[in-house]
């Protein structure tokens, strides 16, 4: 294969490599394999230093990752005492042909080096790594040239060209793997201040959140582990943890009075236990002022204080039955007096709407208002732009709570219209919503209970139920 050839494979190869240490040894076994040398070394520049990251001796007979991992050399700083120092400060292609022979710069610490390994540096080339603006990246050292016979000669001329176009793919494609780093980073970043900004609002719905993604974590590992055919990779499992940390960011929106609402009546409760006490207060005086009614007032009041007892009862209950239902709807017809001497109803409207919910703590309107996070998380996300493997993150995140017989919402997707990863998302939603110990309006389910509901909702034809039996078996839902 002519040069040429082989230069454009090569930069095919690295612009394809997203691992940043394969990355380093593809580099570096290229140059080593054009030059037919025996020794090299990638140096990457960070804060003033040259620091190792890949080194590579053939003749030491170990592989390259090894070599590398055992690197514990200090780093290069930049001045003129390291001719890859120089290389980098002067952005200059340095040949030399015999280190001990060389003048111009300093290798007193090569030859140390070389005393105590027992080896001898002869030629060298050493290359910087420029990228498209000419900023230095990192160098390229390349240590004993070699003839067919495996004597070290210099190295050619010819391959500085080569080797200096090599070097300068090499920085084009370690600046876009650090661009890719940062763009990867500063995502991340904004997913960790959105859970904080959830947290900061809501401590239970954060929890849920990292909870979803522990069982998510382990679960996809197990898959890999167990050989299943629905496989992910690092960049696909990462993108379907970020779907599950984002999952919820629409709950920003949702007021918080619905959204951590701890029993039936919520912010109304204030309010009507003042209610009473005033017209409590209002039977006393009127006791007072009209003797001969004192046994009417404190009827009405006992009356007033035990539909208070009922109502304070029900309003943390777990279930209530009709006739615990039809009991509040009568306490709700009684009358109160108020401070300005008006009567007005035990229970308006919307108390008597909140008290009788037959289960859970939510009005059919509050419940709205919760189901909506789903809709404005998709409205969030699909504002950001995500590309590549986490391009269907909005989709995921934001089609948790659809249902595979068309039940759920908001959209009434259904069947193929999931696909797994929003299938897996459900479920482990609904399992940890279940089994939450930190929830203020009800106790955690065991894990025994929880999973016997989603069995439910699977024969209901709701969830998936073969993902469902893989949750079950991979235990991946226990807590460490």
């Amino acid at each position: 294969m002519s040069l040429d050839k082989r230069m454009i494979k090569i930069a095919i190869e690295l612009s394809a490599e997203k691992n940043f240490d394969l990355l380093m040894q593809k580099i570096l076994l290229e140059a080593m394999d054009i030059c037919n040398c025996d020794a090299g070394t990638v140096y990457v520049l960070e804060d003033d230093f040259l620091h190792f990251h890949t080194i590579f001796t053939k003749s030491k007979g170990t592989t390259m990752e090894e070599q590398s991992s055992n690197i514990n050399l200090p780093p290069v700083p930049l001045g003129r005492k390291n001719v890859c120092a120089c290389s980098a400060l002067d952005n200059k292609l340095i040949n030399i042909p015999d280190v001990y022979e060389s003048t111009e710069y300093d290798f007193s610490g090569a030859q140390k080096y070389d005393a105590i390994t027992h080896y001898r540096t002869g030629s060298m080339l050493v290359i910087p790594m420029a990228d498209e603006k000419g900023e230095i990246i990192g160098v390229l050292q390349l240590i004993n040239a070699q003839d067919k016979d495996g004597k070290t000669i210099p190295f050619k001329k010819e391959y500085e060209e080569v080797i200096s176009a090599l070097g300068s793919l090499a920085a084009v494609s370690l600046n876009n793997h650090r661009l890719a780093e940062e763009v990867n980073i500063l995502l991340h970043s904004f997913v960790e201040v959105m859970v904080d900004a959830i947290d900061a609002r809501s401590s239970y719905n954060a929890n849920h959140t990292r909870s979803m993604v522990g069982y998510a974590s382990k679960f996809v590992d197990w898959l890999q582990a167990r050989g299943d055919e629905w496989k992910f990779t690092e960049e696909s499992k990462d993108a379907f943890l970020m779907s599950i940390w984002l999952h919820d960011i629409g709950k920003l929106i949702v007021p918080l009075e619905v959204l951590d609402k701890p029993d039936r009546l919520g912010t109304l409760k204030a309010g009507l236990k003042s209610k009473v006490e005033i017209a409590c207060l209002k039977e006393q005086v009127l006791s007072l002022q009209h003797p001969e009614r004192e046994s009417e007032c404190r009827e009405k009041a006992d009356t007033l204080r035990k539909a208070w007892e009922a109502i304070e009862a029900a309003n943390t209950a777990g279930f209530l039955p009709d006739e615990k239902i039809a009991e509040l709807t009568e306490y709700s017809k009684l009358t109160c007096k108020t401070a300005e001497d008006t009567e007005v109803p035990l229970l308006d409207d919307k108390e008597l709407e909140a008290i009788t919910i037959r289960k859970g703590t939510l009005t059919d309107g509050e419940r709205k208002k919760v189901q909506s996070h789903v809709s404005y998380t998709a409205r969030m996300l699909e504002k950001m732009v995500f590309k590549g493997t986490y391009k269907n993150v909005p989709f995921w995140s934001g089609s948790h709570h659809e249902l595979l017989n068309g039940k759920g919402y908001p959209k009434q997707l259904k069947g193929d219209e999931l696909p797994n990863e929003t299938r897996l998302l459900t479920i482990i939603d609904v399992y940890d919503a279940l089994t939450a110990e930190d929830r203020p309006y009800k106790p955690p389910m065991p894990a025994e209970k929880a999973f016997a509901i989603l069995k439910s909702m699977r024969d209901d034809g709701e969830i998936d139920g073969h993902l469902l039996d893989l949750f079950i078996e991979s235990e991946a839902w226990k807590k460490n």
